[in-house]
């Protein structure tokens, strides 16, 4: 009951154990547990209580009873909250309570969404300084009487007061408090950035990337209402554009300032080959503002010692002013879509600022790693176009980190603690280890102890002295596992945990900006606090939105899972959104760069659909892919007035969106395949293929075939014959149908063709009755193991990605063995999306 519980002076129970007796220095104004007592499950004062003393957390906090309720969640579900949000906060019965407590003060119940979302920020944010900590009333004032109305001015409003805790003179204007922006404001300034970039608007049209713009317009107008701005922006830009044409919605041409593509052929090539990433990444919000290399302690919340300014200036003689990120993967496992964009960051902040970029592999747990994993990651980096400027392994830095565990033992800021990891798993603990007090000396030889093997795995570990942000409670740092390390052999039997290894590891590369996502936010202070802790350089931590998948999972967790039911073939199954399973699908790694630059950064939630990635990969391979003919459920169609022996060598070009395309020749004679969906006996409106009525074309044969005669088996259509006349304008036909044919005597190459739709039914698994597991898609497969393809595309190597005619893109399989090519479906043709096929 004492860990549910919170007192309405807002007594942390877990700082409250620590001073038992009075208070203290922990926290500023906090009571003491003993001023407390225990009533109708709520903590309240003692009538001979003290009074808080100057800096304790609002008084009006409303307490909270014994864990979360049912009507904590309807609470919580009133805010707006999406379910799973609101039950995540309402585990936090501190959280929750703060949130009663706060919107009881504003407004009460019901209350609107752009309220709740504020009051919501400031219930999470405020205990991050004592400036707003001490402000919290004077914040809910603000929201209250509508001084405060945006998300944009909360966040001033913070940044100023943690700055500035007791001097509120100039928080009005930090905050845009009485601001009052007018609409005819707005359209100047939008007028005014339209005009400073006609030029590029004038080109680009409706495909100008106008974040750059809108986040220009924020920096003019901070306080204008976003929605506001948007729609005055996109009206002026239609204003100025006119109706949207075809053109603007025409796929992305070559741009012809860029270097002539290569020979066709070559275009053809395995598409595995790495393609050069192109530094075009948009960079939003906090992302457009980092700070300067050397600036470090000009960035907000950053920790400053009596040392910064000289390890500042050190840090800077070493880099030389470059800006230095790194992509940290963990080998243990494969790298998914997520990662691009992770690598795609960091690589791009460094390359557009002329800086360096570290690739670092995280080894610091043998246990899961291996070496595919460290090749694998390897290859999928290079495969996306990126060039480390050095590829680093935390376990160079064993010695290091071993060295800088024991000065911090020395120092009293870290021990040796034998609590199982049961309970301290996550270091969410509570209550203060009882070895948190040993004697300096004692840890200092437990832990050479632990490093030289004389103490059992999980029987000891070495814990950080520090309480993070979110009150979790002294984090390990080193535990023991009886483990060859795949670099270090046997020379270590302990090793150093992320939380311990990253921020130190970035501080030995002397990494400028040390990008994570949003996950890690509440891990900045605990980040700088080692640093400074071990008396050394401390990059900044910048935090940006990890990217999801709707219809996709991309834990490792989770597709070991699936791959152990047998739902998917393996880490590189096309229908997962691992990077070996993209390549081995066909997207083009220019495709997924492409992809990640028009998500730009932003610390806002990114979920996306499959459908923006696949528009990013036709762009790629409409300019790339040959085109050859392939019948997926295939009839056999016979042309009556063609002799027997006739056959007709047809030029079809690679790439017919190029005039100077190069060509490649296919078979056409008596006996040719067609999709079974381009004939219908009884033609639907509309229909514009062939019937007993209709003649349509065989592309790029200059043929219109007319129908003479159906045969049928039980109904079903067996073969069509058909006369062939050459294409005039008398009887030119409405469409043109793909085909399969192959010299007299020879049969065409048969394939298979995987076809792909999502592998989960709903946009969030995790949502499905029952778990994941239950909301997989059983259609995500379908195989056409009958389909047909033209001898042009039947001896590609494995990688290679077509164009098959009206039908899509697809990638020679690693499947395939001689004489049986194996394709996956890469991704369909958008004009094609809702044409149904037949089953054979």
């Amino acid at each position: 009951a004492l860990e549910l519980c919170a007192c309405s002076r807002q007594v942390p129970l877990q700082r409250a154990y620590r001073n038992m007796a009075s208070v203290t220095s922990f926290g500023t104004g906090y009571l003491a547990l003993s001023h407390y007592e225990l009533k109708g499950g709520v903590f309240v004062p003692k009538a001979n209580a003290p009074a808080v003393v100057a800096g304790a957390a609002p008084a009006s906090a409303v307490a909270a009873k014994a864990g979360g309720n049912e009507d904590d969640l309807k609470f919580l579900l009133a805010l707006g909250l999406a379910e799973s949000k609101a039950k995540e906060t309402q585990q936090n019965a501190e959280l929750t309570a703060d949130l009663k407590a706060f919107v009881a003060k504003v407004s009460g119940l019901p209350i609107d969404k752009s309220t709740a979302n504020l009051v919501y920020e400031i219930a999470t944010q405020y205990r991050k300084s004592a400036g707003t900590t001490n402000n919290v009333q004077f914040l809910l004032d603000h929201i209250k009487d509508k001084s405060i109305t945006s998300k944009a001015q909360l966040e001033a409003a913070l940044a100023y007061l943690k700055k500035n805790p007791s001097d509120l003179s100039g928080f009005n204007a930090a905050a845009g408090v009485g601001v009052v922006v007018t609409p005819e404001q707005i359209k100047a300034e939008v007028k005014a950035i339209l005009d400073a970039n006609k030029a590029e608007i004038a080109e680009k049209r409706y495909r100008t990337n106008t974040f750059a713009f809108l986040g220009a317009l924020r920096e003019k107008l901070p306080w204008a209402d976003p929605k506001a701005a948007k729609d005055t922006f996109d009206a002026e830009l239609a204003a100025v554009l006119g109706p949207r044409t075809a053109e603007d919605d025409a796929p992305v041409s070559k741009d012809k300032k860029k270097p002539a593509k290569p020979a066709a052929k070559e275009a053809a090539k395995d598409t595995t080959a790495a393609a050069a990433a192109e530094p075009e990444m948009t960079f939003l919000g906090a992302a457009a503002r980092f700070h300067s290399p050397g600036q470090n302690d000009e960035t907000e919340g950053y920790l400053v010692t009596p040392h910064t300014k000289s390890h500042l200036q050190n840090h800077l003689k070493v880099t030389g002013g470059k800006v230095m990120t790194r992509f940290p993967p963990e080998p243990n496992g494969i790298l998914h879509i997520g990662h691009a964009k992770a690598m795609n960051f960091n690589f791009s902040y460094a390359r557009e600022r002329d800086g360096l970029c570290y690739l670092r592999f995280d080894d610091t747990n043998p246990e899961k790693e291996e070496k595919e994993f460290f090749e694998g990651i390897a290859r999928d980096v290079a495969w996306l176009g990126h060039k480390p400027w050095k590829i680093t392994y935390a376990s160079d830095n064993f010695q290091q980190l071993y060295e800088w565990a024991v000065e911090l033992i020395k120092r009293d800021l870290a021990y040796v603690c034998h609590q199982r990891l049961e309970e301290i798993r996550g270091h969410d603990n509570r209550l203060p280890s009882p070895y948190r007090t040993r004697p300096i000396e004692e840890s200092l030889k437990l832990f050479e102890d632990m490093k030289n093997g004389l103490i059992d795995e999980g029987a000891a570990t070495l814990r950080l002295k520090h309480e993070m942000e979110d009150g979790k409670l002294d984090p390990v740092a080193y535990r023991i596992k009886f483990t060859p390390h795949h670099r270090t052999g046997d020379a270590w039997c302990i090793y150093p945990t992320y939380d311990y290894t990253h921020c130190l590891c970035d501080s030995i590369e002397n990494i400028t900006h040390s990008l994570c996502t949003k996950e890690f936010q509440n891990r900045r202070y605990s980040y700088y606090w080692l640093c400074n802790a071990v008396d050394v350089y401390c990059p900044v931590q910048w935090e940006y939105s990890r990217l999801n998948m709707h219809y996709a999972v991309i834990s490792k967790r989770k597709i070991a899972k699936l791959i152990d039911v047998g739902a998917v073939n393996g880490w590189d199954d096309p229908r997962l959104f691992t990077l070996s399973a993209l390549r081995r699908k066909g997207y083009p790694p220019k495709a997924i760069n492409d992809f990640c630059n028009k998500l730009g950064v932003t610390v806002a939630s990114t979920v996306m659909g499959p459908e923006t990635l696949e528009a990013c990969v036709r762009d790629v391979l409409n300019t790339t892919s040959v085109r050859v003919m392939a019948v997926l459920v295939p009839v056999k169609v016979v042309i009556e007035n063609f002799p027997a022996d006739k056959v007709e060598k047809v030029k079809v070009p690679d790439l017919p969106l190029d005039p100077k395309s190069s060509t490649h020749e296919v078979f056409l004679s008596k006996t040719l395949f067609i999709e079974r969906s381009d004939f219908e006996k009884t033609a639907p409106k509309g229909y514009k293929r062939l019937t007993p009525t209709q003649a349509v074309g065989l592309k790029s044969a200059g043929y219109v075939i007319t129908v003479k005669n159906v045969v049928e088996t039980n109904g079903r259509v067996e073969e069509i014959h058909v006369t062939a006349d050459p294409v005039t304008d008398a009887n030119k036909p409405q469409a043109f149908i793909h085909w399969v044919s192959s010299a007299p005597g020879t049969a065409p190459t048969g394939i298979e063709v995987r076809m792909y739709q999502p592998l989960f039914l709903y946009t969030n698994p995790d949502e499905a009755p029952g778990g994941f597991l239950n909301g997989i898609n059983p259609k995500s497969l379908t195989t056409y193991e009958d389909a047909l393809v033209d001898a042009h595309g039947a001896a590609a190597a494995v990688g290679t990605v077509f164009q098959f005619e009206r039908v899509g893109y697809f990638c020679v399989d690693s499947d395939s063995k001689p004489g049986r090519p194996v394709f996956n479906c890469t991704v369909t043709l958008k004009e094609d999306a809702s044409k149904n096929k037949k089953d054979a």
